[in-house]
């Protein structure tokens, strides 16, 4: 399931245009998105949470040459399913 057919089952249910459906679908992903960026937690009760990880900086190997180099820090955005989902997956 993609954005598209997301928002054409929202549009179905509830009974409003496709168009609406698709801005209401791009909305709620953008403020997960934006939450995400400033570094906080989204809970979405019965369907998960989505964490904001820090990666610290380390040494790694160039695969290319073998060569040492820093990796950079980062962020990165991990998803731990809620006991309801969990449940609808392994019934």
């Amino acid at each position: 399931m993609n954005n598209t057919d997301l928002a054409e089952k929202i549009a179905a249910e509830q009974g409003i245009t496709k168009a609406d459906a698709r801005k209401i679908v791009d909305a709620i992903f953008a403020g997960i998105g934006e939450a995400a960026a400033k570094g906080e937690e989204i809970a979405l009760n019965g369907f998960g949470k989505f964490k904001v990880k820090e990666s610290p900086a380390r040494e790694g190997r160039n695969p290319a040459t073998g060569e040492p180099m820093t990796i950079k820090a980062s962020r990165k955005i991990s998803f731990s399913a809620a006991k309801a989902l969990k449940d609808k997956l392994n019934p």
